[in-house]
Order: structure tokens, then C-alpha cells, then sequence
């Protein structure tokens, strides 16, 4: 499938079905986020892969929603912090990584037929704990995996206009 269609057709999905992930199909989305860009080539990821039913149900103090412990797996993309990017204000890079690491998943995981869900408001602080982290290494993103149980593509996806989001040169402060 063209990139701009899996673009266009990624959704974020929160009903899945039982049906079990394959290891070379988890492997293939986990490949996407190893082989993303980073700043400086730091690669500053960990992921996560949460399969078992137990510690999926463990990860419901993390984030309560049937539908998000429900999916046959749940990954976890985490941020080492002694490995990300400071530029020389010192803003941190790393969350730009994990955020084009967990977006190369997410496609590569719509090409596979599988559905996904950008999760960014979960506890940190118990995910920490329910996985051993380190105190460098901080989670970012979870986000379920599975197959939809819906197969809808008629949602249509709400998004400004070009317009609305395009400038060229400089910004045109306020201008239309």
C-alpha cells in the first residue's frame, strides 16, 4: 500500500480482536520503530512488548479501559534519557524520537492489518513500576495492538485545512 494511503486509512482503534499477533508480524512493526530517524542517531527507544494476559491486565492500573487491555498486546515505548539528544538549550530530543519511532509502528502495523491507539495519558509512575524501569528510562507512549474488531473505514478523519496549517517563507501572523 502507498504511504499516503496507510496514512490516510490509520485509525485509532479501540476494540480488538482475540485473534493472537504473530511473532513475525510483531516483529515486522517492531522493526519500523528500531529502523526510525532519531536525533544525532541516538536512538534513545525501548520497547516494550507486553503479551501475556496477566501482566495486560496488570497494565489496567497504568490506563483503565477494557479496550486497551483487551488487545492481544500492548507496547510500551520508553525514553532513555541518558541516551536522548540535548540541543544546546538543552531541550530534549527525546520524545521527538519516540514519537517518529511509535508513528513508523503504527503504519507499519496498518499495513500488517493491524490497529493501534496513540496512548500518552497513563501513569507514568506505576508503568515504571509494573516494568522494572530504571529511573532513566521514563515511558512515553503505550499504545494496544491487536486486530480491529470493526473493519469500518466510512469514519471520515476531521483535519484543518492545508490552508489553515501552511505557510511558506515566514507565518503570516493572523493573515487568511
Amino acid at each position: 500500500m502507498a504511504i499516503l494511503d496507510l496514512i490516510k486509512n490509520r485509525r485509532s482503534v479501540r476494540s480488538y480482536s482475540a485473534e493472537t499477533v504473530s511473532d513475525e508480524v510483531l516483529n515486522d512493526v517492531l522493526e519500523a520503530g528500531r529502523l526510525a530517524p532519531s536525533a544525532c542517531n541516538y536512538q534513545p527507544w525501548i520497547f516494550i512488548v507486553i503479551r501475556e494476559r496477566e501482566n495486560r491486565l496488570r497494565m489496567s492500573t497504568v490506563y483503565n479501559r477494557d479496550w486497551f487491555f483487551n488487545a492481544p498486546v500492548i507496547i510500551c515505548v520508553c525514553c532513555n534519557r541518558n541516551e536522548s539528544w540535548h540541543r544546546k538549550d538543552n531541550k530534549d530530543f527525546g520524545d521527538i524520537d519516540i514519537a517518529i519511532a511509535v508513528d513508523h509502528m503504527t503504519l507499519a502495523a496498518q499495513e500488517a492489518g493491524l490497529g493501534t491507539c496513540w496512548i500518552g495519558n497513563f501513569d507514568s509512575r506505576i508503568a515504571s513500576q509494573l516494568l522494572n524501569l530504571p529511573a532513566h528510562i521514563e515511558p512515553v507512549i503505550v499504545t494496544p495492538l491487536g486486530y480491529p474488531l470493526s473493519k469500518d473505514k466510512t469514519a471520515q478523519k476531521i483535519r484543518k485545512s492545508s490552508g489553515d496549517i501552511i505557510y511558506y517563507e515566514s507565518y503570516r501572523n493572523g493573515a487568511q
